[in-house]
């Protein structure tokens, strides 16, 4: 077997929006570079995600030199969104948890709005300060994450997709498969590892940066959603519940931890070192 190297890297730079696929990437402490700095809010200030709003799978953002957004889905007219002024904060929930954000004002509040057919505004995580804690249980101190779910990047390896997918074939819903990686939202893809490799590590380095793994990732709703179209199935729950189940939770790929700060590229050798 050939050594593991980085197959991809993607962003996401609106949280539950389109991932975007991408040559390299910076790493900064909370995450990679563009990676879940804005999100979607409801009428509370709570964070919107596919889990109860599939159709944001099929919106996008592209990030702007002057660190604005491009926003574009289907149905809607596409619309430049600047970084807002830090003049007032929202205190956004995410999972039970506050964060402060700044409103990105009324155009985009009302997109969004018309997009979801619910009230909607979109927010955007301005300054390192106001970062979330990562779970003291597999966190250093002082260590932070944006608006992704929990961890800063995470991480996932093609052989583990390719098992799965025969698993997914052998089972009640085989015409589901087999899934593109898509559903599970990573944001690095590694190619050149035996399947399910990556329960057994601890770090690991991508180029010239290292990673600590924190804990594998528990599985939800939102890898039943079609990425290009919304639609929701049974899998790959019904499939990870039979065959990846630990701790109570369903598991697919590994969150990680930046240890230092620096670039990752597609090619990069990917080295286990614990």
């Amino acid at each position: 077997m050939a050594d593991p190297v980085l197959r991809s890297v993607h962003v996401h730079p609106v949280k539950a929006l389109r991932a975007l696929d991408r040559a390299e990437a910076e790493v900064q402490p909370w995450g990679l570079a563009h990676d879940r700095r804005w999100a979607v809010v409801d009428a509370t200030g709570t964070v919107m995600t596919q889990r109860r709003h599939p159709l944001l799978a099929l919106a996008a953002a592209e990030p702007l030199p002057d660190g604005g957004l491009r926003l574009t889905a289907p149905g809607r007219e596409p619309l430049v969104v600047p970084v807002p002024e830090p003049s007032a904060t929202l205190t956004t929930n995410l999972f039970d948890k506050d964060v402060e954000t700044v409103p990105a004002g009324e155009p985009a509040a009302a997109w969004f709005s018309a997009y979801l057919e619910t009230d909607a505004r979109l927010v955007h995580l301005d300054a390192p300060e106001h970062r979330r804690p990562i779970d003291p249980a597999y966190a250093l101190p002082g260590e932070t994450v944006s608006l992704a779910d929990g961890y800063p990047l995470l991480v996932a390896s093609s052989a583990s997709l390719d098992a799965l997918n025969a698993l997914i074939g052998e089972g009640d819903h085989a015409h589901e498969g087999p899934l593109p990686m898509s559903r599970f939202r990573p944001n690095l893809v590694v190619d050149g590892t035996e399947p399910w490799a990556e329960d057994g590590w601890t770090r690991l380095a991508v180029g010239d940066v290292t990673f600590r793994v924190a804990k594998p990732c528990g599985r939800c709703v939102v890898t039943t959603t079609d990425q290009t179209t919304a639609a929701r199935g049974k899998e790959p729950l019904r499939t990870l519940g039979r065959h990846r189940k630990l701790n109570g939770k369903l598991v697919f790929g590994q969150n990680l931890v930046p240890e230092q700060r620096g670039t990752v590229r597609v090619g990069d050798p990917v080295k286990i070192l614990d």
